[in-house]
């Protein structure tokens, strides 16, 4: 019992979603559709991201990256907002799952050389915020946008002119933030001073597989084909790096599909549904993507309105809010409850409430314009 207890508190998050998916099926009853929930791809393509970011970890690249970043900013504000618009600008084009799963660690090496510490809690959830928010800013930064891209048959010059007041917006803030993180030095003290050897022909390898995935992002390549060579060559290469994968956040994702799917299923959910999305789209997609999520909110919804425009506004603000209201979310805060399990709580309760301002403010925006 004492175990299971420890088990709960170290992976919450996990146990929570496993409770849902177990609820939800007293009310649909396990069948065959079960087997539809799973967004196999996305799943696929995090544990091939997860496993390249492990072999990075293992050889040190974020450390050498790390004392890289360090030589050339100034303070611990310069830090912060290198490592936080790295996530901004790059989960346009890489997604705000990719860009997390990238740039999180690298967060933490960081802080971690510079002596930061203290800084984790802000700088990886403004890194989160900024992931979730500068990801809307194109039709492939994330899942709901190409989704409903597609759905919509719009141009990609109109589906920027929808969003992009947003994006600006977004980054007004998130540099309004920087000013909220104190300044402080840099402690260089002993960075560089080891010269470690790397194997080039590994980081090469990795390198390779990283595009290659994100390529499989992008539809460029299927994703079965990334993820089988992915297993095959890190197994002869390095096998040990499977055991540092974070599988705990896979079995998240699996319960939480289960949970969504389930709830899309359940008439009087649809129903409520149905009678007040009319001339709501915007903010019944914020609202529904607080609980079930952005991602299910958008193929959920798409099926009661035709209101493109605020469907797409509000799937993407709706990725503000609570830990789920984003399924991108919880790679950051699955990276604070490994590497910082003591500021677990505090990253939480932050989160909410920075979430929270920027979806209220974003929100306002809205209905100004």
């Amino acid at each position: 019992m004492k175990r299971v207890i420890e088990f709960v508190k170290k992976e919450s998050v996990l146990s929570i979603a496993f409770l849902l998916a177990v609820a939800s099926m007293f009310v649909v009853l396990p069948d065959a559709e079960y087997v539809t929930y799973i967004d196999y791809k996305t799943l696929g393509l995090l544990f091939c991201l997860m496993t390249i970011m492990a072999g990075y970890q293992e050889m040190g690249i974020f450390k050498l990256v790390g004392e890289a970043l360090l030589k050339r900013v100034n303070g611990s504000r310069g830090v912060s907002t290198i490592l936080i618009f790295l996530c901004f600008f790059t989960s346009m084009f890489i997604t705000n799952d990719v860009a997390l799963i990238t740039f999180v660690p690298l967060a933490l090496t960081v802080l971690t050389m510079a002596k930061l510490e203290h800084f984790v809690v802000p700088v990886v959830v403004l890194q989160t915020i900024a992931a979730n928010l500068g990801s809307m800013m194109m039709p492939f930064g994330n899942p709901q946008n190409l989704y409903l891209y597609s759905k919509a048959n719009i141009g990609m010059v109109e589906f920027i002119k929808i969003i992009l007041p947003y994006g600006i917006f977004s980054f007004l803030l998130l540099i309004f933030s920087l000013f909220f993180i104190k300044k402080e030095e840099v402690k260089l003290n002993g960075l560089g001073e080891q010269k470690e050897t790397f194997n080039i022909a590994k980081i090469g390898i990795y390198s390779v597989l990283f595009l290659l995935s994100v390529s499989a992002v992008a539809h460029l390549i299927s994703w079965k084909i990334i993820l089988a060579l992915v297993v095959v060559v890190v197994f002869f290469m390095e096998r040990k790096v499977f055991a540092k994968v974070d599988y705990s956040l896979l079995f998240t994702f699996v319960f939480f599909f289960v949970f969504i799917g389930n709830l899309g299923r359940i008439p009087a959910f649809c129903q409520m549904l149905q009678n007040i999305i009319q001339g709501n789209e915007m903010i019944t997609a914020v609202l529904a993507s607080q609980v079930i999520s952005n991602v299910p909110a958008a193929l959920l919804l798409s099926g009661f309105t035709n209101e493109w425009s605020s469907l797409i506004i509000g799937t993407n603000l709706g990725g503000l809010g609570t830990l789920i209201a984003s399924m991108a979310s919880l790679i950051s805060y699955k990276q604070i409850a490994q590497n910082q399990p003591k500021q677990k709580k505090s990253y939480f309760g932050w989160f909410t409430v920075v979430n929270v301002v920027y979806l209220v403010l974003l929100i306002l925006l809205h209905k100004i314009l």
